[in-house]
């Protein structure tokens, strides 16, 4: 008897994926690290990274074209967004008035911007919870 296989799907809206097709159908699967993997590669500079500080670097999750590209790839940030992003920044000593060899201000903006991701999505949750 065969294996029925698994029906994959998107890890963020769940919808069908599609591993046939054209890509950029929006059912299209499509890969996406975790961390970037340019963080941790050396070309023109150093990288920002040394060790991914979240022990993701290599791992990939599965997307639909629409949640990958448009979604993940394209966030909408509103000049409001960037203001008050800015504010933390100055707050947490990562701003730069001129560029510096080291690549730490940089990473710990990247860490900065996980962490209000990560408060803004467990605020959120909590408050759909209590709905």
């Amino acid at each position: 008897m065969k294996r029925r296989q698994e029906i994959e799907r998107c890890a963020i809206c769940g919808c069908r994926l599609n591993r046939g097709g054209e890509y950029g159908d929006p059912s299209h699967a499509s890969g996406h690290h975790y961390v970037a993997r340019r963080f941790f590669k050396k070309k023109k500079d150093d990288p920002i990274f040394k060790n991914c500080p979240w022990t993701l670097e290599k791992p990939i999750e599965i997307f639909c074209f629409d949640c990958h590209e448009q979604l993940l790839h394209n966030p909408v940030l509103l000049r409001e967004d960037i203001e008050r992003f800015r504010k933390l920044v100055e707050l947490k000593g990562l701003s730069q008035s001129e560029k510096e060899p080291s690549r730490d201000k940089i990473a710990g903006r990247i860490k900065l911007l996980h962490k209000v991701i990560a408060a803004g999505l467990e605020a959120l949750l909590v408050a759909e919870k209590r709905k």
